[in-house]
């Protein structure tokens, strides 16, 4: 009689929050920003530990992003955290000139992305941040697909002397980072081998891309999975290396496909190396009323979906 194993699944704000306590408690200069939202950001212990290095600006997106500009300037690390659709959405414009246009230290922490709040519905799903980060000149937009990477992207920000954005996840993922990963600006992993097709992927998609790669690895299929962090800038050379050596490249992000890890892909090798692709996200609609998984399994963002892409470029068709 065989035994399944659940694999065990972490929600990433915890990490974060842990993460950024540890900086504090050896850098005096890393403050936090919220928008009334010390909860749902987790910032409950931060406070707990630094009553006066916390600032709660209340339900006002644009002053987040302004005093988080002037903690900056003022000689603090600012980590501005807020529901994503709010931060990026209401503050576009400071995070533009105040952050970006203006190079200061500000940490854009986007807490609970994607679909994550599905069942408060279209306003609260933020499926356009990575399309409206990406827009902005620099700013590196970082998305952490699991618990390591979120703590390696909290230090790499704390350190980077300009701005960022980080995606904080809420869906619960499991572990898939290696030991020893490297993380920075256009550094990928590849965590499968494989000839035939390569999945990009971010995020909650990291996951589930590596469960594709295990289907069709049965079938005599080898996927090759990239897990890309960094979604600006992208792992060029990983990026390319994949359309030289396999058939075809599919991306999967929680988010529209306008303008996000896709079209930075396709914009790519459209340029460099032209290769068949698939884009898998929300297909440029608003997302309905539902939780985080029916989402997902709505929109195909699940192994089954990544399995039928690989399968529909390799002209294998939906059933193999």
């Amino acid at each position: 009689m065989s035994v399944t194993t659940e694999v065990p699944t972490y929600d990433c704000r915890k990490d974060f929050a842990d993460e950024l306590i540890r900086l504090a408690e050896a850098d005096e200069r890393i403050v936090a920003v919220c928008n009334d939202s010390v909860g749902s950001s987790n910032l409950v212990g931060f406070r707990e530990r630094f009553p006066d290095r916390l600032i709660n600006v209340g339900i006002a997106e644009q002053d987040l992003v302004g005093v988080g500009a002037g903690l900056a300037n003022g000689g603090k690390i600012p980590f501005v955290s807020a529901a994503a659709p709010f931060l990026t959405g209401r503050a576009l414009e400071q995070i533009k000139a105040d952050a970006a246009y203006s190079n200061t230290h500000v940490v854009l922490c986007g807490q609970s992305p994607g679909m994550a709040y599905g069942e408060l519905g279209p306003t609260h799903h933020s499926i356009e941040d990575l399309s409206w980060m990406r827009a902005v000149a620099n700013l590196p937009v970082v998305v952490p697909a699991d618990p390591e990477q979120t703590r390696a992207a909290v230090r790499w920000a704390a350190a980077n002397p300009g701005p960022s954005f980080l995606r904080i996840p809420r869906f619960k993922v499991p572990a898939v980072t290696p030991p020893d990963a490297p993380f920075g600006p256009g550094i990928s992993n590849t965590l499968t081998d494989g000839d035939d097709v390569t999945v990009i992927a971010v995020g909650t998609l990291v996951s589930r891309a590596l469960a594709a790669a295990e289907q069709l690895r049965a079938e005599g299929i080898g996927l090759r999975v990239i897990n890309m962090p960094f979604v600006d800038p992208l792992d060029v050379d990983a990026v390319l290396a994949a359309a030289r050596e396999t058939r075809g490249l599919i991306t999967a992000e929680e988010a529209t496909v306008s303008g996000g890890l896709g079209a930075a892909v396709a914009s790519l090798v459209a340029a460099e190396h032209p290769v068949r692709m698939r884009i898998l996200g929300i297909p440029g609609v608003f997302a309905p009323t539902g939780s985080a998984d029916f989402l997902l399994e709505h929109f195909g963002l699940t192994a089954d979906g990544i399995v039928a892409a690989a399968r529909e470029l390799l002209g294998h068709g939906l059933h193999g």
